[in-house]
């Protein structure tokens, strides 16, 4: 049964709180005749503090789409590398044993992608297989788990690696003033998250299902504009309410597998904003404390994007875990409207 290992996470040194966040925002947009609504939109997120790539006055100065790629390219290789091997370590395999690497990121753009690189500069196996998932936003951390999931199905003895990089604040846009692109100035942040899936052994979720859903004709609530200058975030009004739909869904995977989603032994969700959690407690009928990872993740850091539900499940492992065989439900949530879902329960390895 293929085992979900300890996650490793690493953040910039950059900090931005949620004051200077807010008062940012006040000196660049004064006349902004929708500014008082920013605010409160973002007062509301949860966001105490998020960390960033660069000084807060390089992060604001756009130097162009090219200038922006080069940082992802240069950083993502300066700063994957030490994630990864934190994670081979916590799942206690070296690169060699790895058969897969799936790597997901929205925020950067590199071909060959960063996969092909780390095989090289970090001794993995010439034969390892490559996914590289750009387009599925925050659900490609659920994505990235089921994938690993399915290929260890399909290969037993296999190991998979897991890589979400995320460099939100290179999608800075100075001139874009729409709400939804100022809600997102305040809510999403930088990090780096990486896991194992063994095929056999090791501590952590042994997964035992997974699912993706759609919303249906959803597909432009949040999407990207690529310009000249890069991506453009957009966000629509809508998006905070997609709990409605989402959640039979959630239900409908644990009841094909005999379980009640209500009654699980652990939740690690992705974690939009406030209101996601909200209704998904109310929605699935469970109490807000349920969602306490996925809560503390957003307001230490930020929407992370792809790496929140790695985040919020390493709070599981600091926490220490949950009771042997205890059950649980992984998701993230993402464009499309897209839910990526896994079941599995806590085992501990021999």
């Amino acid at each position: 049964m293929a085992t979900l290992c300890r996650p490793a996470v690493a953040v910039p040194e950059h900090v931005i709180t949620l004051q200077q966040t807010l008062d940012l925002a006040r000196s660049l947009h004064a006349d902004h005749p929708q500014l008082p609504l920013a605010l409160r939109l973002m007062e509301n997120t949860g966001v105490q503090k998020r960390h960033l790539l660069r000084p807060i006055e390089e992060t604001l100065r756009h130097d162009g789409f090219e200038a922006r790629n080069v940082v992802y390219e240069r950083e993502s290789k300066a700063r994957v590398p030490a994630v990864v091997q934190e994670a081979l370590d916590a799942a206690q395999l070296r690169a060699q044993d790895i058969d897969l690497i799936v790597y997901v990121s929205c925020t950067g753009f590199m071909m060959p992608s960063l996969t092909a690189w780390l095989i090289n500069a970090m001794g993995f196996r010439s034969d390892t297989r490559q996914l590289p998932i750009a387009q599925l936003g925050c659900a490609a951390g659920g994505a990235a788990i089921n994938r690993a999931h399915d290929f260890c199905t399909a290969y037993p003895e296999a190991n998979a690696l897991i890589i979400a990089c995320e460099f939100c604040s290179l999608c800075y846009q100075p001139d874009d003033l729409g709400v939804g692109n100022l809600l997102s100035n305040g809510l999403f942040g930088d990090g780096i998250a990486s896991a194992v899936v063994r095929g056999s052994g090791g501590t952590g979720v042994s997964l035992e299902r997974n699912a993706s859903h759609l919303v249906p004709h959803t597909e432009d609530w949040i999407a990207y504009d690529v310009r000249s200058t890069g991506f453009h975030f957009k966000l629509d009004k809508r998006v905070p309410g997609t709990m409605e739909p989402l959640a039979p869904a959630l239900k409908a995977l644990a009841g094909q597998h005999g379980w009640d989603a209500a009654e699980l032994d652990f939740y690690i969700i992705h974690a939009g904003g406030p209101r996601i959690l909200d209704d998904l407690s109310k929605y699935l009928g469970v109490v807000p404390e349920a969602f306490r990872f996925s809560r503390a993740t957003l307001t230490e850091y930020g929407n992370i994007a792809s790496a929140v539900v790695l985040d919020a499940l390493r709070r599981l492992f600091d926490e220490g875990g949950a009771e042997h065989s205890g059950r649980g439900l992984l998701a993230g949530f993402g464009p499309g409207i897209t839910a990526e879902m896994s079941l599995g329960r806590w085992t501990v390895s021999d």
